[in-house]
């Protein structure tokens, strides 16, 4: 499996990113949702799996009223491998609440059960992704962004192959706005003001971001946009360096109730825009393992985090212990709903919304160039 990346070989650039996309063009670059093998494009069997009869949803309902799907605690049931693999996962935070079925998995054992040793390493997505593409890691949780489609385009084989949450409906994590005297969340015009984002034009939230914007008499030409640190974001936003921002859990409490701010949108309530990134090493080199890895993980979701997991103030405990965060600092905001899923149309959705802001390279890929539901499938035993 992945062979640990020297600190040279993390560090690598969102230009030299450009570099090992042509290097590995003539990778396979196939996909569908039929599930793979070690030989691309063979179908693996599907069984049905006790507990899972409700571990599917239709990929088209995006209805915010849609609950996720769900199997019953415990399942799906562990099936070992036939030898200790090792999994490198890399993540760009090791403390945000949507990684917490990947830590609290680790936690309480659920990989092992699967004979899987996963190992975690704190990378930032740029600096991952051409190791995913390589085989240095394994899995990546990160979420399918401008640079995942223009690898993908250009011969990278990863697929977006698990979601990861969608918002409880009291969330208010999303676009904030400094208000100016006189002015109401209804009259807001976004035009020619200055927003704060984490990673800029090229971050999934330039979709939910787009709706907010046309919202608001404005688009994403006719803003200012400036890339913050995660600790910089509220800080500009409250001392006027930015006039509208995207705040995250919990950071969007510090401002919620103050009548000099305003809440005008978030992501959609029933579509995951992030999750689990495969790398050709689980996509065709050992499937087996991207199975178990997702059996686990999905396993966990459905034993922890199936409603208000929040409610339980001893699984809170050992939550922001596996988080390094407060347990105050996570009841603070609602419980995300961990939802495994990808929806129909996400990454087209995502694709119009990279082209208005002109971060994709020629015309997006196709979603079934960039999504493979079938590891989850077969892990909760659903035949399309």
């Amino acid at each position: 499996m992945a062979r640990t990346p020297s600190l040279a070989r993390a560090l690598i650039t969102g230009v030299t990113l450009l570099g090992v996309l042509g290097s590995l063009a003539a990778c396979d670059a196939q996909t569908s949702d039929s599930a793979r093998s070690g030989t691309p494009g063979e179908p693996r069997p599907i069984t049905p799996v006790a507990g899972c009869a409700k571990g599917w949803t239709d990929p088209s309902d995006t209805s915010a009223t849609r609950k996720p799907a769900r199997c019953v605690p415990g399942a799906p049931a562990p099936k070992p491998l036939k030898k200790k693999t090792k999994i490198v996962v890399s993540a760009s935070t090791l403390t945000a609440e949507y990684l917490a079925p990947l830590r609290i998995g680790m936690a309480k054992g659920e990989f092992s059960k699967e004979k899987l040793d996963v190992e975690v390493k704190l990378l930032p997505t740029p600096d991952a992704l051409p190791l995913l593409a390589k085989g240095d890691i394994d899995v990546q949780y990160a979420a399918p962004e401008a640079a995942v489609l223009n690898g993908v385009r250009q011969g990278f084989d990863i697929r977006w192959v698990a979601g990861n949450f969608t918002p409880a409906p009291g969330s208010k994590s999303g676009f904030w706005a400094r208000l100016r005297p006189g002015e109401t969340a209804d009259e807001v015009s976004l035009k020619d003001r200055s927003v704060g984002t984490l990673i800029g034009k090229g971050s999934v939230i330039m979709y939910p971001m787009e709706k907010v914007l046309s919202a608001h008499r404005a688009d994403v030409d006719s803003v200012r946009f400036q890339q913050l640190g995660p600790a910089e974001v509220l800080t500009s936003l409250k001392n006027g360096g930015v006039d509208a921002a995207w705040l995250l859990d919990p950071v969007w409490r510090q401002v919620d109730g103050d009548a000099g701010y305003a809440f005008l949108g978030g992501q959609p309530r029933g579509e995951p825009l992030g999750g689990l990134l495969f790398g050709p090493d689980l996509l065709t080199g050992d499937p087996d393992a991207g199975v178990a890895f997702l059996r686990a993980y999905i396993r966990t979701v459905n034993t922890y985090f199936a409603g208000d997991y929040k409610k339980d103030k001893a699984f809170l405990r050992e939550l922001g212990e596996a988080l390094k965060t407060e347990p105050d600092t996570l009841a603070a905001v609602p419980s995300l709903r961990m939802d495994w899923e990808i929806r129909a149309g996400t990454v087209d959705r995502l694709g119009k919304a990279y082209e208005a802001a002109g971060v994709i390279e020629g015309d997006p890929p196709a979603e079934n160039q960039v999504v493979d539901r079938s590891f989850y499938t077969e892990a909760v035993g659903h035949k399309p």
